[in-house]
């Protein structure tokens, strides 16, 4: 009997070894995936907003240069009400 509890025993540390090195193969196929995956996407060439205009290319596309340059806002917070704008609209503006 003494053999067959030594035989028990020896068989529950395979089981244990194998299950520990099942998971640590599981942990690293795992990671190797997740870096091939954030590699690849850092390799991709940024893609840039569609549907929105540059002030200059619109300007020299209908000839207004002066205009839409001059109409650009310097302030965007200011513009999205985020923030109060820095300068009066009145005091920059031509007197008539």
């Amino acid at each position: 009997m003494a053999m067959k509890a030594a035989d028990r025993d020896q068989g529950e540390r395979v089981q244990r070894v194998r299950a520990g090195v099942t998971g640590l193969a599981a942990v690293l196929v795992i990671g190797g995936l997740a870096g091939a995956i954030f590699n690849s996407a850092s390799e991709e060439r940024p893609v840039g907003p569609t549907g929105t205009s540059d002030a200059e290319a619109v300007a020299a596309i209908t000839g207004n240069t002066a205009t839409a340059i001059e109409t650009t806002p310097n302030e965007p917070l200011a513009e999205l009400g985020v923030a109060p704008a820095t300068t009066n609209e009145s005091a920059v503006a031509a007197p008539k």
